[in-house]
Parts: structure tokens; C-alpha cells; sequence
């Protein structure tokens, strides 16, 4: 099987996988009595194409659409996890994308540069309010995950997580896609989205070190507005990061990143690389990329067929 140029990816859902390619995205998520249900979404490979050569703009549309996806993958497998057709309808699907977008924005960005400006009256530089507030946005961001990664179903979703980075890891190693195989490969990909959050903190203390003179109400302005911005730079530089990635010096840039995937990844139990498999398969035969047939002996393999 021949490694293919194009980036395959995914994401993490409730008991599954998303898996993404050119023509089709697929969701494979296990039911309450262990069987695997698909739910399919054609992409629009022109329209991709087209944003595909404006950069930084790529990279608004791409987040848009990652997110819109990630929100309908989402509601399918709470839909089959609770036994019903649907969770949401596509209109409570979009409302609870942009609740979450507002709640991130508010507490990520908005939080860290009223918590920082506090120190001003203490007599603060202005560096140091900025370096303030760029550890303040860290240890929010880090906080946030590790709270959250306590929650039981939260630790089975980031188990689906390793496993979408295992089942990507060796399909683009050229390795047969089998449970065995899989289960060997690293829980760490130079593409993943947990990356994009440590790079988006980094990019955002630069931008907004140069607007630290305004008065804050501007820089309240500046910390919703040029989200986009700073989301779509932080997608260029992982773009180009992963393009590099075997070059010592890139891999030593891209570690602390990398590491912080540590926080959102869990070593996965068979059924889950199983489901992640399941996922990836349609997506690479909606391509026309042939692989290697489920062998008869892969037990896991035969449940999610």
C-alpha cells in the first residue's frame, strides 16, 4: 500500500471515530450492544480546492468546516450512544457550535487579558502584563483539559482519540490496517488538533503583544476579532511543521506541542483501534485507494464489519 499524498485525518467522537479524506467523511461509532454504525458525509472536493491555494484564508474556511463536521459527527454518536435517530436537530447542532465558539473566545482569550490587566495596578510593564497574560491562557487551556479528562466518558473519548492517531500513524506508514498492526503505533501525530491549541497560545502572544498599548476595551475587541486570524496562522505553521516533519530541528520545535498531546490521548483497547479501522476504510475506498483486505483471523476486524 502505497503512501498517498493526501492528509488523512479525524477526530475523536462519543464511543468513535470520524475519519476524513477527499471525497467522504465517515463516522463508525459502537452502540450500546457493541455493534458499529456508519453515518457517511460527501465533501465537496472543488470547493476545497478552490480555498486550497488562498493561505490564511485556507485556513479560516478549513476551521469552519472542521468544526460545522465535527459538530454533525458529534451529534450522530450521541444519537447512537442514548439509542435515538438524533441527538440535535442541524439547526441545535449549529446554536451549540457557536455557544461553544463564544464560551472558548470568553474564556481562553477575553479571561486571561482582564485577569492580566489587573496587574497594571500594581505597577505591572507592559511586557510583563502580556507575558502574564500568555500564562494565564496556557494554564487555562491546560487546566481545562486535565479537568475535563477526568470525566469517565471524557477518558473513553480520548481512547478514541489514540486510536484515530494510531490507525492515521499506520496507514501513512505503509502498515497493514489490522488491530495488530495498529496496536503498535505511536499515540502521538504531528496533525493533530490538540498541536493546533498549544500553537494558537504561542502565535496569540506575539499578535497581541503588539496591540498591548491600546486602551483595553480595543484589546478586548482585538481578542475576538483576530481569532480567525491567529487560528489560521496557527494552521499554516502546522501545515508547514508536518510537511518538514523529518528534519531533527522541526521535530525539536514541534515537541512541546506534541507532548501536550499526551493530555488528550489514551492508550486504546482493541475495539477502539477497531472502530477507528472501521472508520478510516470507507473514507480511503470513497478515494480509490485499495488496501489490504480484512484478514479472516482479526476477530475485531469481523465485528465491525
Amino acid at each position: 500500500m502505497d503512501k498517498k499524498q493526501f492528509s488523512y485525518g479525524g477526530q475523536a467522537v462519543l464511543e468513535g471515530v470520524m475519519m476524513r479524506g477527499q471525497h467522504q467523511a465517515t463516522v463508525a461509532v459502537r452502540d450500546p450492544s457493541g455493534e458499529i454504525a456508519y453515518k457517511h458525509f460527501p465533501l465537496d472536493v472543488q470547493k476545497r480546492a478552490r480555498w486550497e491555494r488562498l493561505p490564511l484564508i485556507r485556513g479560516v474556511v478549513l476551521l469552519w468546516d472542521t468544526l460545522n463536521l465535527g459538530t454533525r459527527a458529534l451529534n450522530f454518536s450521541a444519537g447512537v450512544v442514548s439509542g435515538e435517530q438524533e441527538a440535535f436537530s442541524k439547526k441545535t447542532s449549529i446554536g451549540a457550535m457557536l455557544v461553544a465558539l463564544a464560551f472558548a473566545v470568553g474564556l481562553f482569550f477575553v479571561t486571561p487579558l482582564l485577569l492580566a490587566s489587573l496587574s497594571g495596578y500594581l505597577g505591572a510593564s507592559l511586557l510583563l502584563r502580556e507575558i502574564l497574560e500568555g500564562g494565564v491562557r496556557l494554564a487555562l487551556v491546560v487546566g481545562y483539559v486535565v479537568l475535563v479528562g477526568r470525566i469517565p466518558e471524557i477518558q473513553r473519548v480520548f481512547g478514541y482519540h489514540g486510536a484515530e492517531h494510531k490507525t492515521v500513524n499506520a496507514y501513512e506508514a505503509g502498515s497493514p490496517l489490522t488491530v495488530a498492526s495498529v496496536r503498535h503505533c505511536s499515540l502521538i501525530h504531528p496533525r493533530c488538533g490538540t498541536s493546533f491549541l498549544v500553537v494558537v497560545v504561542v502565535i496569540s502572544f506575539g499578535v497581541f503583544l503588539l496591540l498591548g498599548g491600546l486602551p483595553l476595551w480595543v484589546r478586548v475587541l482585538s481578542r475576538v476579532v483576530l481569532v480567525p486570524l491567529i487560528a489560521a496562522g496557527a494552521y499554516e505553521l502546522l501545515r508547514l511543521l508536518a510537511t518538514h516533519y523529518h528534519r531533527p530541528w522541526v521535530r525539536v520545535l514541534a515537541a512541546p506541542a506534541l507532548f501536550f498531546q499526551k493530555l488528550t490521548t489514551r492508550e486504546p483497547d482493541d475495539l477502539m483501534i477497531a472502530t477507528a479501522i472501521a472508520a478510516l476504510r470507507p473514507v480511503l475506498a470513497a478515494d480509490g485507494v485499495v488496501v489490504q483486505e480484512k484478514p479472516r483471523d482479526d476477530p475485531m476486524l469481523a465485528v465491525s464489519a
